[in-house]
């Protein structure tokens, strides 16, 4: 069956060429086709997945080569599909989530004058990232990156009649091309010294062109992280994310909280070999998941906007994910990308339950009393904020976050002082999500349930909060004997983490600590927006709270330092030697058609004589040079 793996990605662009051709006149039959071909992708996948895992192909690898791209002087990227257990995780996930995402959509959008075209989308995008995490090169991973990226800014525009959706998707689009650009300088250093971008005769070759700390293996990683540091919206290049919320809610819960903004994440633990020859980048890679875990949570605490925290979680939990690749911790960060993928996708589909019943409203302060009202979206919605914020023993996210924050200190590229922002982090994700559950499910309510759920919504929305709760379990050496499933599953594809010696007496230890310190959490946060609300509301009108709200004032910072002095010098620079020379081109070119628009007067003799001249002239040329 592993020949069907050309399949996965296949399916979900034929029907978005379908959709984009035919889609106007196919009704909701166009949302039936977009969720079929990602569902029959996401079957095949696990069909896939149970013959990986049953009769491992050799040497734990599947290739696919379908054609040659080009062939340049010996430079020949293929067309090739690269499965090994890295990917086959990722596959899952995209394919898994991406049904669950475009089956709920065919209610959430449904009347929507773009209901075809969002499908289409949608598909285009589910294609892109399947091709990114499944190219066997560079180049083939770089045009899914790039393909996933022109997605995100038709999503996020996706409502273009509104002028702050158009300008959310091009700060997202502008921003990420930041770090697209540096990955692309990557890739050509890459080039030069490999003469290949096929990502396998890198890592292998690497240790033989490279030494350890080489000032070509820092750069080549310094340059693929500032990619990921924009695709992953980590610091500095965090601030398109939060404004991206501008698109329909499945568009946040596919792609920004379940799989492009994790593309960043996949490409890092894919060139694993350079970041470990680059140690300086590596512990890099740590200490910006640790800023951003604690920059994003604290910002999250402050919004009101219930999208916007779940934007601000995103980035903070990615930052767990960068985190614990900085410190070696491989498994681990894809264990926790995993679980995040189905609370976050969850959390994202509840608020879009939730805007729908509150009449489209999105200011958390202006519902309340919903709990009893959409039982199913409640209780679903708790079983994801509870992942979120790790609650011990009964959450996946408990199990993922915790292992992240037991290796930030007992790997030896580990230290004191990640653990203790991991630490912070996981007080502070306890505080926002749980306020953000007592807000809008709590208290007394603001308006009338203007939509309840149907079966689209509850199903959904079920199997993702059953996931969020059981999927830490896969984990446990308990439940599958001395095998723990992903990281032993990866095992042979990444590195395996070095512990320092006696450290792992401690984990328990350390476990429980967290554990109760998100316990508190909770009741402080009990206290004070359920026994106390009135009191929340003089606490949120600080200066610093607000400064939290504005996301730590990032938008200023940029927009004084780097769009300020553009356009200044756009305005003072409008006539300079470079305009006269376009400009006189322009002039030039109305010049010479009005000379030749006199040329075409009607008069039957003079083309003919043009045409005789021509001719001549023609001759000439032939005869004479």
């Amino acid at each position: 069956m592993l020949n069907l793996l050309w399949l996965i990605p296949t399916l979900p662009l034929i029907s978005f060429l379908i959709l984009a051709f035919f889609g106007k006149k196919m009704g909701k039959f166009s949302g039936a086709l977009g969720v079929i071909s990602v569902g029959l992708s996401a079957l095949i996948t696990l069909i896939i997945g149970v013959e990986f895992l049953s009769s491992p192909p050799i040497g734990g690898v599947y290739e696919q080569t379908l054609w040659t791209w080009f062939d340049i002087n010996g430079f020949a990227p293929e067309i090739s599909l690269y499965l090994d257990p890295l990917g086959l995780i990722f596959t899952f996930v995209i394919t898994f989530v991406g049904f669950l995402i475009h089956w709920y959509s065919t209610e959430y959008m449904d009347g929507d004058e773009g209901y075809s075209r969002f499908f289409a989308y949608m598909n285009l995008f589910v294609f892109s990232m399947l091709m990114l995490v499944l190219g066997n090169n560079l180049l083939l991973i770089y045009f899914g990156w790039e393909a996933v990226g022109l997605c995100s800014y038709l999503l996020i525009g996706f409502w273009y009649k509104e002028p702050y959706n158009n300008y959310a998707a091009r700060k997202a689009f502008l921003i990420t091309r930041v770090g697209d650009t540096a990955m692309l300088i990557g890739l050509f250093l890459l080039v030069k010294d490999f003469g290949t971008l096929n990502v396998q005769q890198i890592l292998i070759q690497a240790p033989e062109v490279w030494s350890v700390g080489d000032s070509n293996v820092f750069w080549a990683s310094l340059l693929l992280l500032a990619g990921a540091v924009g695709k992953s919206a980590q610091l500095p290049l965090q601030t398109w994310l939060p404004d991206a919320m501008a698109g329909p809610t499945p568009v946040s819960a596919l792609i920004h909280a379940a799989t492009m903004v994790t593309a960043g994440v996949f490409l890092i633990a894919r060139m694993n070999v350079l970041f470990e020859m680059a140690p300086v980048v590596q512990h890099l890679v740590a200490i910006i998941g640790a800023l951003t875990l604690i920059v994003a949570g604290l910002s999250a605490f402050a919004q009101n906007d219930i999208k916007k925290v779940l934007a601000y979680s995103t980035i903070s939990q990615i930052g767990y994910m960068f985190l614990a690749l900085g410190v070696g911790a491989w498994s681990a960060g894809i264990f926790h990308f995993m679980t995040h993928a189905f609370f976050k996708a969850l959390l994202f589909l509840g608020a879009g339950a939730v805007i729908l019943a509150m009449h489209h409203e999105q200011d958390m302060y202006k519902m309340g009393g919903l709990r009893k009202k959409i039982p199913v979206v409640y209780w679903t919605f708790l079983f994801g904020s509870a992942a979120l914020a790790a609650i011990p023993i009964v959450t996946a996210g408990f199990y993922s976050k915790d292992k992240i924050l037991f290796l930030s200190l007992a790997s030896t590229k580990g230290n004191i002082w990640l653990w203790i922002a991991g630490f912070v982090g996981a007080f502070i994700t306890a505080l926002y999500t749980f306020r953000m559950v007592f807000i809008t499910f709590f208290g007394k309510a603001k308006m009338d349930v203007e939509h309840r759920p149907k079966m689209s919504f509850k199903i959904p929305l079920i199997i993702l909060g059953i996931l969020s709760l059981i999927a830490g379990f896969i984990e446990l050496p308990d439940v599958w004997g001395d095998f723990t499933l992903i990281s032993d599953f990866l095992g042979g594809t990444l590195p395996v983490i070095n512990i320092i010696p006696e450290m792992e007496r401690w984990e328990i230890l350390l476990q429980v600590i967290t554990g109760v310190v998100v316990l508190i959490g909770v009741y402080i946060t009990w206290q004070i927006y359920v026994k106390k609300r009135k009191e929340s509301y003089a606490f949120e009108q600080s200066g610093l709270f607000n400064f939290f709200f504005k996301g730590w004032e990032f938008d200023w910072l940029y927009n004084t330092l780097v769009v300020a002095p553009a356009v200044w010098l756009s305005r003072i620079d409008q006539h300079d030697f470079i305009d006269r020379i376009y400009g006189g081109i322009g002039h030039l070119n109305l010049g010479l058609n009005k000379v030749f628009s006199r040329t075409q007067n009607g008069y039957l003799k003079i083309y003919l004589g043009g045409i005789a001249v021509g001719m001549i002239v023609a001759l000439t040329i032939v005869l004479f040079l």
